[in-house]
């Protein structure tokens, strides 16, 4: 099946297309929240990042011995999967190995993604399995754009709010490495109202974590509420006065400034046995 599919539980609609299993639309009664991917700003909508996040140094993944070319937040996310499973309310897209993947990344491997929708929360969920004889490295994870201005607040400011109240220290890409220098948060006491100027530097990265629960959108108004499953890190990112705002959460991040291009140094890089598997996901629950 090629087609994109799509999803519907009460006044919530879902599609998600076969190409790199990413959404296209998500809405509630009606009113759009996903990024429609302008290509005037950033074509992507939600891509799934695996089995790197970030930019591979000079465009050459490398794992050991092995080198070869890997784009952008890796390959998943260019590549078509094919539909296992769906209901009314959820489904559930499988990338496998095949020649093309082993010439970049020379692993067997299984990735599962499954959107949901249920008592008014969508629910995405990666799992990664290895499916061959030797250990799996990579990263993971989730690069989801939303509108900026939500439907209903133009006009009003946005912020992102951190259930735990944190301050987590920020970074800023050097190239497309990550330094070990931190920088003063942007949060106070789990608080960051947003503005455009704050991405002319490009993401807002949060190596140390920022909680498994935040909120995006106005004080007293439309927002988004978010919880994420082992994902540690997060990044905001947008291009610079465009209407929308990534919130990513990943495990994995970028090569280190200074450091090792070896995938296995990445900072949050894991890597499975033969036969295991990981579980990573997040939900979003709309309030408008």
């Amino acid at each position: 099946m090629t087609e994109t599919v799509t999803l519907s539980d009460a006044d919530l609609m879902l599609t998600v297309a076969p190409l790199g299993a990413e959404m296209q639309s998500f809405s509630r009664a009606g009113q759009e929240l996903l990024w429609q991917g302008d290509p005037q700003w950033w074509s992507g909508r939600a891509p799934i990042l695996f089995p790197i996040v970030g930019p591979a140094p000079e465009g050459r993944l490398r794992i050991a011995d092995f080198e070869a070319e890997m784009g952008q937040h890796g390959f998943a996310r260019r590549r078509s999967f094919s539909l296992e499973e769906r209901t009314a309310t959820s489904c559930r897209h499988v990338l496998t190995d095949d020649e093309a993947t082993r010439a970049q990344y020379p692993f067997a491997f299984r990735l599962a993604i499954t959107h949901a929708l249920e008592s008014g929360t969508l629910k995405v969920t990666a799992e990664v399995s290895n499916t061959g004889d030797t250990p799996l490295p990579f990263c993971l994870g989730f690069h989801p754009a939303f509108a900026w201005p939500l439907p209903g607040a133009e006009g009003r400011p946005h912020g992102v709010t951190l259930a735990d109240g944190a301050e987590p220290a920020l970074a800023r890409l050097e190239g497309s490495r990550l330094p070990e220098t931190r920088l003063p948060s942007p949060f106070s006491k789990g608080e960051l109202t947003l503005a455009h100027a704050q991405f002319e530097a490009d993401a807002m990265i949060f190596p140390e974590g920022a909680g498994t629960e935040l909120s995006y959108g106005t004080e007293d108004g439309p927002r988004l509420d978010f919880t994420f499953d082992n994902l540690p890190f997060l990044a905001l990112w947008q291009k610079p006065g465009a209407p929308f705002l990534c919130v990513e959460p990943w495990h994995g991040m970028h090569a280190p400034l200074g450091g090792s291009a070896q995938l296995s140094e990445r900072p949050g890089a894991l890597s499975l046995a033969p036969g295991d598997s990981a579980s990573f996901g997040y939900t979003v629950t709309p309030h408008l």
